[in-house]
């Protein structure tokens, strides 16, 4: 780890996901949170959005009224804005502020205004989720700047960190009003490349060909596409997860990345080998349970148990050659074993099936219909996943591959599985994430974090990662990674094919080994090293700060 000195006296880092568990975000800074801590303990302080209520109240947020110096009582805020202090409860425990920034909103035509004027960011188009967020982002920006007076901190020993497009109109508010503070903007997924791939598009045959600012008026992505292309320019540091989002970023925003910044994880989160052992067997036994259950099959012990999970994004996550690549070897006569492949996604999901709760505790009565469904989906008729399943009648009584598609959040109760995604990972002996647009990929790093091997593909900002500091195979690193592209959908579906029937060929003692390679690997991204690309970034930030600070000078 670099020398704490480029730890800044003050860092203030915002996103919309500070105890608000909505995706990868919350993943990457609540892992990251412990790292900052020990460089520099309560020298970070999170921002986040108050969204909460006593009704509702934030699971991950204890609120300590006292913190920075009383800040909740002696802000002083303009537009009704209110704050809360406390901490996040996850490893570190940083200090947090929520931020009650609906205030704001009647004053944003005006804001949208002098955007317009001094950045050229139009708003002009916005719709959906652009208002709350840039709403929530100038409330930061506020509050930033506030708490520097009131903390009584010079704003150049300030840094403030904005992620993602849902804060970017903070970045440049905070440049206008406290210009002397450095700051740094992270796009962990640009929003025209991810709006290109969720409309259909080829991203990779056309890359070159692209243009972002034609491509964001042809998607109606105008607002979010200008905000955050002017937020990466005006950082002091511009950063991103990986190599290939750097690409894309280059391309779509024209603007490269000062600093790739990939996204790490604790190992706190995984448990002592004893700890372990009695989380692969109590998930072993209930993931068979479950699979035996819906198809009527008995399933072995040492059945194969492979999964996919993350965002609901056929395409974009690779479900959709998961699905396929499984299915060509259903009848495979080179499979050892039954494979068993659950797709961990959360969609529009009911209740749970009556049938299959009534058949786990030993009930076996009519067949089920949809046999590979834990719950009912409020739009089974649309949903893409059941769709694609029942077009390839899959779980026959004579395949060799049975899926389950479990369609919910794994907390711990969703009513079937009723154990949380950490404790279920260990059972697993395969997962699958062959993505087509992934900025970086957390769940293949979490996976080899507890053992499991993985593929993924070129395509994730992981699979990058593989590919240049490992030789990306199984037996040497617990991980390999597919080639895919718009014209090679069935060689990748044949590669994954050929993967799974080779691990399912392992004995027991070449699975451990497997599963100790993917262990070390997993080792190489704690955030104790990758937290150096911050310092970094820091570094970087102060020196492009004062070379601006030096230039409006003259």
């Amino acid at each position: 780890m670099q020398d704490s000195l480029s730890m800044p006296r003050l860092l203030f880092e915002t996103s919309w996901e500070v105890c608000n568990k909505i995706g990868g975000i919350y993943t990457v800074l609540s892992t990251k949170a412990h790292a900052l801590q020990e460089l520099r303990k309560d020298a970070t302080v999170f921002i986040g959005p108050d969204v909460w209520s006593d009704e509702n109240p934030s699971p991950y947020f204890k609120e300590y009224k006292s913190l920075l110096g009383n800040a909740r009582t002696k802000l002083r805020l303009p537009h009704g804005l209110s704050i809360r202090t406390g901490r996040w409860n996850i490893p570190g425990l940083p200090v947090v502020v929520l931020v009650k920034f609906q205030g704001i909103t009647p004053e944003l035509p005006a804001i949208y205004g002098e955007m317009w004027e001094k950045y050229g960011v139009d708003s002009l188009h916005a719709y959906g989720d652009y208002s709350e967020g840039c709403a929530f982002a100038v409330a930061a920006a506020i509050v930033i700047k506030a708490l520097t007076e009131h903390l009584k901190a010079s704003p150049a020993d300030v840094m403030a960190h904005f992620d993602e497009w849902t804060t970017a109109m903070g970045l440049l508010m905070l440049e206008s009003i406290q210009p002397e503070s450095a700051t740094l903007f992270t796009t962990h997924a640009t929003s025209i490349g991810r709006s290109i791939c969720g409309n259909g598009k080829p991203l990779y045959d056309y890359f070159s060909g692209y243009h972002g600012d034609q491509m964001a008026e042809e998607l109606n992505m105008q607002s979010k596409h200008s905000l955050e292309k002017q937020a990466s320019r005006h950082a002091d540091c511009f950063t991103t997860v990986s190599r290939v989002t750097a690409a894309e970023c280059t391309q779509l925003l024209d603007t490269t990345p000062q600093v790739v910044t990939p996204n790490g994880f604790e190992d706190n989160f995984v448990p002592g080998d004893r700890k372990y052992k009695s989380q692969r067997v109590a998930s072993r036994h209930r993931l068979l349970a479950i699979a035996s259950a819906l198809t009527g099959k008995q399933l072995p012990d040492d059945a194969l148990i492979i999964a996919t999970s993350g965002r609901n994004e056929y395409r974009n996550k690779g479900i959709d050659l998961f699905i396929d690549a499984l299915d060509s070897i259903r009848n495979s006569r080179m499979l050892v074993r039954p494979v068993v492949a659950f797709i961990m996604v959360p969609a529009w999901a009911g209740a749970p099936r009556p049938g299959l709760l009534r058949r786990l505790k030993g009930e076996f009565d009519a067949p089920l219909d949809s046999a590979f469904a834990t719950h009912y989906l409020h739009n089974e008729d649309s949903d893409v996943i059941m769709s694609r399943l029942r077009t390839l009648c899959v779980n026959q009584p004579d395949d060799k591959v049975t899926f389950v598609y479990l369609p919910c959040y794994l907390d711990g109760s969703d009513g079937v599985l009723d154990i949380p995604y950490y404790e279920m990972l260990p059972g697993l002996d395969l997962t699958l994430f062959p993505s087509y647009y992934e900025p970086w990929g957390y769940t293949p790093l979490e996976s080899i974090a507890f053992g499991v091997p993985t593929v993924s593909s070129d395509k994730a900002g992981f699979g990058q990662w593989i590919i240049d500091d490992f030789d990306a195979t199984f037996a040497t690193c617990g991980a390999e990674v597919i080639e895919r592209n718009d014209s090679n959908y069935r060689a990748a579906a044949d590669s994954i094919a050929r993967k799974v029937e080779y691990v399912d060929a392992l004995t027991a003692e070449e699975s451990a080994q497997l599963r100790k390679a993917a262990s070390a690997t997993a080792s190489h991204a704690r955030w104790q090293l990758f937290i150096n690309q911050y310092l970094e970034a820091f570094d970087v930030a102060r020196a492009r700060r004062d070379a601006r600070l030096k230039a409006s000078a003259e």
